[in-house]
């Protein structure tokens, strides 16, 4: 994690222990997430989902009561201006174009000269959230005020979300401001809390009270406002305890198998399953549970306080003997 641990001009990053980092957005007095921002964000998801000793990054923000406000109009607005105004056929060529300037250094470099900077930008955000949600690496959102926008979406990627007590909310604007969401907010939001709830609250612009998306499952949990940090820490090497091939496959199979047709999503999950069982993590867990069944009579998880020593641990792994 030596290499993660280090001051960047718009994220600043904490190691807390137990594999778990914090990320803070620290770029703009305002709260606003912009191009700078982004480079940063996708350079951190990158390094966090390649290095082992990474199990977990929570993410917060820095203004005392945004965030992430949403993104810099400016950023897009200036984007936007470059590209004329033609219909969607076309539009659709772009983007799979973008997405093909996207594969490496050289070639980003190569559209950065070019109109197709914010479209290949855009495609890098879909691809890093993407990566979230089907990472190894445990993300959650201690959203450390109100978030909209781009700051929604960073946190609908997130495995778990978590808010302060207080007159705080989170949604989506962009309709107001002339445009659709456009990083993933019009397919995460709707998984989370049904299509047409989505639909109604994305078209009004209107965003969530705290409460109401707690209430409807937008957010996992409120807390008092001086033990969000804590609390996500805690909740997240809670999570990233689980063996990490396991919460790799698990994660694939629900954000990218929900999408899916159920054939498709079961082929997916048979896959998952079929894929995880070799893994030395999962064979070693299997064969202590084997040996401690055969010596206890009993099988672990239903031996008394069993099933708790194997939830707080992370596996199912663990010395009967001693189950605080």
């Amino acid at each position: 994690m030596s290499d993660l641990h280090r001051a960047g001009s718009r994220i600043q990053t904490e190691a807390v222990g137990g594999g778990v980092m914090v990320a803070r957005f620290t770029g703009d007095s305002l709260g606003l997430f912009g191009r700078a921002d982004a480079s940063e964000f996708f350079d951190l998801v990158d390094r966090a989902d390649r290095d082992p000793d990474v199990r977990a990054v929570v993410f917060s923000g820095s203004h005392p009561d945004r965030f992430i406000s949403h993104a810099d109009l400016q950023w897009l607005q200036e984007d936007g201006s470059v590209i004329p105004p033609v219909g969607r056929g076309v539009t659709s060529m772009v983007a799979r174009v973008a997405h093909l300037f996207g594969r490496t250094k050289f070639t980003r470099w190569l559209a950065s000269q070019t109109p197709m900077t914010g479209a290949v930008q855009l495609d890098l955000m879909h691809e890093t959230l993407l990566r979230m949600s089907t990472s190894s690496t445990i993300f959650v959102a201690a959203l450390n005020g109100s978030a909209m926008g781009l700051g929604a979406e960073i946190s609908w990627a997130c495995d778990l979300r978590l808010m302060p007590e207080g007159d705080y909310f989170i949604g989506h604007p962009e309709v107001l401001l002339g445009f659709a969401p456009g990083a993933g907010g019009t397919q995460r939001l709707p998984r989370l809390i049904g299509s047409h709830r989505a639909l109604v609250a994305i078209l009004e612009g209107r965003p969530f009270p705290a409460e109401e998306a707690l209430a409807i499952g937008a957010i996992d949990e409120i807390v008092p406002a001086d033990r969000l940090i804590s609390r996500a820490v805690e909740r997240a090497a809670h999570l990233a305890a689980r063996p990490t091939e396991a919460i790799a496959a698990a994660k694939r199979a629900v954000n990218v198998g929900g999408s899916l047709s159920m054939a498709e999503g079961l082929h997916l999950e048979r896959t998952e399953f079929l894929a995880s069982l070799p893994q030395r993590q999962a064979q070693e867990i299997m064969l202590h549970y084997l040996r401690d069944t055969a010596v206890t009579g009993e099988l672990p998880l239903y031996q008394p306080g069993g099933y708790g020593a194997a939830l707080r641990h992370g596996n199912a792994a663990f010395d009967t003997t001693n189950k605080k």
